[in-house]
């Protein structure tokens, strides 16, 4: 499909304005500090606003509307879970960060117990962000890709440089007002979205909400008390404990409680960011449903969706087996696509054949937005993470301001450019959504659990700690990947229970040989 020139104007407008805003905060970045903090100098309501474009990501206008779309809203359940987490995290996590002084969230982690931790910290944590950058820019592709034909490859290494170029030259105070602007543009464009699908649905929003009801697509999830399907429990669980990662120990989050005015400025900036959140969340799974609506009531789309699903699945089949008829495979795969299989595809599909002239364009940029604003954070706290816990820590102790600058620009540059080597090896996931989740669940399990031991368990030391980090892996490991295992080896929990279960093991598991070693200290 090639876009008509109203809709290239507004994407082109729209992202060089960004660019431009962004890159205009480049003369008030004079020290690495600056860069990192933005001089402790912005309200609260301002870092709220960036903490919402954070969440609202190209995953959200992709994955979400399409768990939405193949399943129901059990994954909003996340969602409910982060009041919790901002009561837990605005009491004893910003006191404690703001008190510190420390840049880094990894720092604590040092002298608390040595410099191994802080090093699996950082490891853990660009892990992480590469699989966010990864996520995000695949999102965006997926959604380009849909509407113009244009080339997968190129729409991500294509984002990938204009983000880190906005962000290299504006710092964090650039990204934070930057995310502001585009907090704006993707809850008008989601607005815009839901009203198009409701005008033009057979039968109306009337049509919609019955076959929506019809089909579940307003259910939490099953609320059995079970731990090996995704339920509501499970749902919930998941979101409170990756929500207290984020807030209490995700640099992200962290970095921008030290560019608040006062303790008060930066915890009314969490309640202010998480809880608008949940609304606006709620607003891309009441799109999801409606879009699932939209097609079931217009089964010739459908069809048209599966088709072209069809195609996007068996291009590299067909690359590889030159000798099948590519016609054949379509159609084979088409009748054999069911509707999670093309979740994903969907709202890139009916933006494609269902939005008129100018809207397209306001959607797409709105999902663009959603990635920059995303990203640019993503990138500014792991070259800051690099610049803090081992520049500074191993290389140059002593690095001047102007030194610490260039070295956070040089690795604002680099993380960009790992990301997007990711996001071009995840190319044909079936769930962005799924696979960020799962990622997150691998890579930041034993984070949590190793900040609470250090947190909470006084006693807790060196030893302790790399106990509980070994038996917190080794349990994440075995849920993550049970299903590789012989039958009577395999976990009885679902992989998004993996974060919780290891955070429990190594909390007990410290208490336990915590306790041991002081009773045998007596002795």
């Amino acid at each position: 499909m090639n876009l008509p020139f109203v809709d290239l104007a507004i994407i082109a407008v729209s992202i060089l304005g960004i660019v431009v805003f962004g890159g205009s905060f480049i003369r008030k970045n004079r020290s690495g500090s600056d860069f990192m903090i933005a001089k402790n100098s912005v309200p609260g309501w301002v870092i709220g606003l960036s903490y919402l474009g954070t969440y609202l990501s190209s995953n959200t206008f992709i994955g979400v509307v399409g768990m939405a779309f193949g399943m129901n809203w059990n994954y909003f359940v996340f969602s409910m879970a982060i009041p919790v987490a901002i009561l837990i995290s605005s009491r004893y996590f910003i006191p404690f960060y703001r008190n510190g002084g420390e840049i880094s969230a990894y720092t604590h982690m040092e002298k608390r117990f040595g410099s191994w931790a802080r090093i699996y910290c950082v490891i853990c944590y660009l892990l992480i962000q590469f699989s966010r950058i990864a996520t995000i820019t695949l999102g965006v592709a997926l959604a380009l890709n849909g509407l113009t034909g244009w080339s997968m490859t190129s729409i991500i290494i294509i984002s990938g440089v204009l983000i880190v170029l906005y962000t290299v030259m504006g710092g964090m105070k650039a990204i934070i007002w930057t995310e502001v602007i585009q907090s704006a543009i993707i809850f008008l464009g989601a607005i815009l979205l839901l009203v198009v699908i409701l005008v033009d649905i057979p039968g109306g929003a009337e049509n919609a909400f019955k076959i929506a009801r019809e089909n579940s697509k307003f259910s939490f999830g099953s609320f059995e008390l079970s731990f090996a399907e995704p339920t509501f429990w499970v749902v919930f669980l998941y979101g409170l404990f990756m929500n207290l990662k984020a807030f209490g120990f995700d640099q992200t989050y962290v970095q921008r409680y030290h560019t608040a005015k006062s303790d008060k400025e930066a915890r009314k900036s969490l309640w202010f960011g998480g809880m608008l959140y949940v609304p606006v969340s709620a607003l891309f799974f009441f799109i999801g449903s409606m879009l699932f609506s939209y097609y079931q009531s217009q089964p010739e789309l459908l069809d048209d969706l599966k088709h072209k699903s069809a195609i996007t699945a068996i291009k590299e089949q067909v690359k590889m087996e030159s000798n099948v008829s590519f016609d054949a495979l379509v159609t084979e795969k088409a009748v054999a696509l069911n509707i999670p299989d093309i979740a994903d595809q969907a709202l890139p599909h009916f933006m494609a054949s269902g939005l008129p002239i100018g809207v397209a364009g306001f959607i797409i940029a709105a999902i663009i937005a959603a990635a920059m604003s995303t990203l640019s954070v993503c990138l500014n706290s792991s070259s800051t993470v690099f610049y803090e816990d081992i520049y500074k820590r191993y290389i140059r102790p002593k690095a001047t301001d102007k030194e610490g600058l260039t070295v956070l620009r040089v690795g604002t540059i680099v993380v960009g450019i790992i990301g997007t080597a990711f996001a071009l090896s995840m190319i044909g996931v079936q769930s962005i959504l799924a696979m960020w989740w799962q990622l997150t669940g691998v890579f930041g399990g034993a984070m949590l659990g190793l900040f609470l031991l250090g947190f909470i368990v006084r006693k807790a030391e060196k030893t302790t700690a790399v106990i509980a980090v070994s038996v917190g892996i080794l349990v994440i490991l075995w849920i993550t990947f049970s299903s590789k295992l012989p039958e009577f080896l395999q976990s009885p929990f679902h992989t998004y229970m993996s974060v919780v279960v290891s955070t429990l093991t190594m909390f007990v598991v410290g208490l336990f040989v915590s306790k041991l070693k002081t009773e045998n200290k007596k002795y």
